[in-house]
């Protein structure tokens, strides 16, 4: 067999940006879709070599009013021939009655609640996630059109209120990498999507992505590195004093 170039590329962004030590205990997000699979498959291959010494655990945690369901069965043989422990939590939500919050943001909340709780349950000391390069860099995007802030979702977070480290293994992944790669494994989509899906800013700022890409096919390496090569001093700065 060949050389993994998709697990040497998650095995360099482990190393890159510090996500794996000795002795952790990492719980993988697995909501069933190709990038938490491949996820799985992933931090699966990688607990297997000696250095650094880890656990990983994948949770599945459905949501019985959503209206979309997934073969827990499919997940859990998935994680079993991964060499990953899969669990499976269920929770639900009530809709806002004054309808500030949508159902996305509330079946998404409820869910994350779930990690939590079970991540400080099982000693877990780490929350993998399975945010890709594209979601990054559509964040990135969002965040300056929409809240005029230079930010976005990074590769590791340590979490203030909790003692909980987020990581993002498939940062230096594209999305249609990892569209080919669940084609190629034959991953199973989920029985049944979830109603609530609708075409969002997210969609927008994804075409801009694209569009972008089509005027200079580097766009995406040239976004992922100016977020680290940040030149201030070309940059409108406040006088000092100012507020």
């Amino acid at each position: 067999m060949g050389r993994d170039r998709l697990q040497s590329k998650v095995n360099s962004a482990l190393k890159e940006y510090g996500m794996i030590e000795d002795g952790d205990h990492v719980l993988i997000g697995l909501s069933g879709g190709k990038d938490s699979l491949a996820l799985v498959e992933f931090l699966g291959a990688r607990a297997k070599i000696f250095k650094p010494r880890f656990q990983v655990t994948a949770l599945h945690v459905g949501v019985s009013n959503a209206g979309y369901k997934s073969d827990t069965e499919y997940l859990r043989r998935f994680c079993e021939e991964s060499g990953v422990e899969f669990l499976y939590e269920e929770t639900s939500f009530e809709a806002d009655r004054e309808e500030r919050r949508s159902p996305c943001f509330l079946c998404a909340w409820s869910r994350r609640k779930v990690l939590f709780d079970t991540a400080k349950r099982m000693g877990c000391n780490k929350i993998a996630l399975g945010h890709h390069q594209d979601d990054i860099l559509e964040t990135l995007l969002m965040n300056m059109v929409f809240q005029g802030s230079f930010s976005t979702m990074p590769p590791v977070m340590k979490m203030d209120r909790f003692e909980m480290t987020i990581i993002r293994p498939l940062a230096l992944l594209r999305e249609k990498e990892l569209r080919t790669r669940a084609e190629e494994r034959g991953y199973r989509r989920q029985e049944k999507n979830c109603p609530y899906e609708k075409v969002s800013n997210r969609t927008e700022i994804r075409a801009l992505l694209e569009q972008m890409e089509r005027l200079n096919p580097e766009s995406a390496n040239s976004l992922w590195s100016a977020m680290s090569n940040i030149k201030r001093e070309y940059l409108p700065r406040r006088a000092e004093g100012e507020i």
